[in-house]
């Protein structure tokens, strides 16, 4: 059975899956032996089909089990189910307003991705999922509906993140900021759901829920089967893994909690307007230092053009070479003659140059260079140079490489609060019937 972990954005419903009531009581027989199709569900102006949830429920259930997972109730998992697909349609419907649509070619091009993710060729990776009784044309589809949905969050929730320096400045200065860069996470996730407008018995209600639920995880109980069977969260289906993330992909929420953690620990109660979450910290790796060696240089640059030649421009920046080596200053050569006329009012200077701030054919030439040596004339895409290494170092490049670090987390981590807000609106705002009267028992 194959897994796809997460390829794109794998049918996400934010923490929305259980918040609802839900009429499951008295669904006693299996959707499959519903001989007619009918409808489950109306959303706006479409409709979820029976065969759609069946087929759904038959994916959800392969993967669960590929994992080795345990399969929750029925009465847990459809619902669940079926919530994601109501998700996925309103956010489908926006996306059709909108004008957006992936082509054949942008989603061929992603089914060939996923396939050598797996070791496979595309016909290799559609045999092996026939033969997992999955339909490729409808898992085709599928990623196809997720990359739309993927551009209109994008779409929907970049425009409203700012990050302040300010902002960066506090998470650098800030516990987790300073001890989590360059670390990577693999977190699990439970969600006992508070419902809108919660008072106070429903609050102590969740706690108590929630309290239960972490004992049993504490006391040894597997914490993926808890997830399945009692959590609300976006990844419940998938146990409730999230999977390996860096500090820029874990929530705010979570996040002075899971540095704290140890591997193995589970953590106290989290709670947030959506209910009280518990996160387990699976794995920790990373976090080495950013060491990168720089280097001093400054160049002279002769371009050839439509009057000078490229052999006459070679012979012109030979025999400035000669000319430095013979005593002439380098800087007053550059200023003079240089045709990059931003160095050349530096004397040729670069400056401090990082592994990949120059074009290759420069750097390979500058890179073999001992200090205080002279190249001899070489090509680059811009012309013609000669470059002199003045000196080099081992930086620390950790500062700047924290503050585009933190930049990155911030967004990151208000990307996927927005992102909440508005599937959490979307869903709120939406005309939603339910006309699910049966069930799906164990396979």
């Amino acid at each position: 059975m194959i897994e796809i972990r997460n390829t794109l954005f794998l049918l996400s419903a934010m923490a929305l899956m259980l918040a609802l009531a839900w009429p499951v009581q008295g669904l006693a027989q299996r959707l499959d032996d519903t001989p007619v199709d009918h409808i489950v569900a109306l959303v706006e102006d479409d409709v979820i089909m029976h065969s759609e949830l069946q087929n759904r429920l038959d994916t959800v259930r392969q993967q669960i089990l590929s994992r080795g997972g345990r399969l929750p109730p029925d009465d847990v998992l459809i619902p669940q189910v079926l919530e994601r697909l109501i998700i996925e349609r309103l956010q489908l419907q926006q996306a059709t307003r909108a004008g957006i649509r992936i082509d054949d070619i942008t989603l061929n091009q992603t089914m060939e991705r996923i396939a050598r993710e797996n070791s496979m060729s595309l016909p290799e990776f559609r045999d092996r999922l026939v033969a997992d009784g999955i339909d490729f044309q409808v898992f085709r589809e599928q990623i196809r509906d997720e990359m739309t949905i993927g551009q209109l969050r994008r779409r929907q929730v970049e425009n409203r993140i700012q990050v302040s320096e300010q902002e960066i400045d506090d998470l650098i200065a800030s516990e987790s900021g300073a001890i989590d860069r360059d670390v990577e996470y693999r977190l699990s996730h439970i969600l006992v759901p508070l419902p809108e407008g919660a008072n106070a018995a429903d609050i102590q209600a969740a706690r108590e829920r929630a309290e239960a639920i972490r004992k049993r995880a504490v006391a040894g109980e597997n914490f993926s089967e808890l997830a399945l069977s009692e959590s609300a969260g976006q990844q419940a289906l998938e146990g409730g893994d999230l999977g390996w993330r860096a500090a820029a992909q874990v929530p705010t929420l979570f996040a002075r909690n899971v540095v704290l953690m140890r591997e193995g620990e589970v953590s106290e109660l989290i709670r947030s307007p959506s209910g009280f979450h518990l996160i387990k910290l699976q794995e920790r790796r990373g976090g080495e230092r950013a060491q990168i060696t720089q280097t001093h240089a400054r160049h002279i640059l002769i371009q050839p053009t439509a009057i000078l030649s490229q052999e006459d421009a070679r012979e012109r920046i030979a025999g400035l070479r000669n000319r430095i080596l013979m005593g002439n200053d380098f800087a007053d050569l550059a200023r003079a003659h240089s045709d990059d006329r931003g160095s050349a009012m530096r004397g040729g200077d670069l400056g401090w140059t990082d592994p990949g701030d120059l074009v290759p054919q420069f750097e390979e030439v500058m890179n073999a260079l001992a200090p205080n040596t002279l190249s001899e004339p070489f090509l680059s895409p811009f012309g013609w140079h000669i470059v002199e290494v003045l000196d080099r170092r081992t930086y620390d490049s950790s500062r700047q490489l924290m503050r585009a670090q933190a930049r990155e987390i911030i967004r990151e981590r208000k990307r996927e609060e927005e992102t909440e807000l508005w599937l959490r609106r979307l869903r709120d705002e939406a005309y939603v019937e339910l006309r699910l009267q049966t069930r799906v028992s164990g396979l």
